[in-house]
């Protein structure tokens, strides 16, 4: 089994863990959550679930370590050049994902969906951060990177267009002519005039695939079929995907500059307020299990 195919499993795996978890808390206390703050003492399920019930209480303290060992493992992952070699950034940033996915949901759950007082500040913070991180990982995925996660520059990615097309001869034995061709079709661009950003999308999607289209009657012009048939299409369409980030790399590059100016100071609140309620909590004697 491949590299690839266990990072997917991986990948599927923590996937799974999040939609198992939310689904479990919210079949295990839909009754509970449901009620209105006043009849909930009268449920069976009330000393469990509250807020400092054995699993509200448990859910809140498991969340929050969740996601301060999410923010500060990447944090120093990515910001000290002695940790630089443990492991791939791109890694270490699915797995801070995942903590600050699951924590968040841990934490609602604590709150029994009830909140309010500097506890709120806190809460909405940690959901703009959740927020702002999809933001976040868009705009990451918009820029060519390494395996490592390292941001690409232009050279590079060029250097890579250069080496796809070099293996359409060497490796496909493609001619000169039909390479051209397919050149030719794949440096084309769509058309921006239109003023709407969806109208621009779906033009977009459909000049891609018509190029593709354009792409695969080339081949099969020159009678290229089979497993190689399949292959080069693949890389043809990973070209065109290069083609479409290098068109918008330096906005992307400065959109993510200013994520991360609007990311961090949500992040910091959250884990402040969330300190300061802990400390509370613990010297008013809220010690969960321990």
């Amino acid at each position: 089994m491949g590299g690839i195919s266990i990072h997917r499993i991986y990948i599927g795996f923590l996937v799974l863990v999040v939609l198992v978890a939310t689904v479990y808390l919210a079949y295990r206390g839909y009754t509970y959550y449901s009620l209105g703050i006043e009849h909930r003492f009268f449920h069976p399920e009330h000393q469990t679930l509250k807020p400092s019930g054995f699993l509200g209480h448990g859910l809140g303290i498991i969340g929050s370590l969740m996601m301060l060992i999410g923010v500060s493992t990447y944090m120093l992952r990515k910001r000290i050049s002695k940790f630089s070699r443990l492991g791939i950034l791109k890694y270490w940033l699915e797995f801070h994902i995942f903590l600050c996915t699951l924590g968040p949901i841990f934490v609602l759950y604590h709150t029994s969906f009830k909140f309010g007082g500097l506890v709120a500040v806190s809460f909405w913070s940690m959901v703009a951060v959740v927020l702002s991180g999809v933001i976040g990982r868009y705009i990451y995925l918009q820029i060519p990177r390494t395996i490592e996660g390292r941001e690409m520059n232009l050279n590079e990615i060029n250097q890579i267009k250069d080496e796809l097309n070099k293996k359409l001869i060497t490796v496909y034995s493609i001619e000169e002519q039909a390479l051209q061709e397919i050149l030719n079709a794949v440096k084309k661009r769509p058309d921006r005039s239109g003023n709407s950003m969806v109208k621009r999308s779906i033009e977009k999607f459909n000049f891609e695939r018509k190029v593709i289209r354009e792409v695969k009657t080339i081949l099969k012009q020159n009678k290229i079929i089979g497993k190689g048939y399949k292959e080069i299409v693949k890389l043809i369409k990973y070209e065109i995907n290069l083609n479409r980030k290098i068109d918008r790399l330096i906005s992307m590059q400065n959109l993510f500059r200013y994520w991360h100016v609007a990311h961090l100071p949500f992040a910091l609140l959250m884990l402040i307020i969330m300190l300061i309620h802990v400390g509370v909590a613990y010297a008013f004697g809220a010690h969960w299990i321990f």
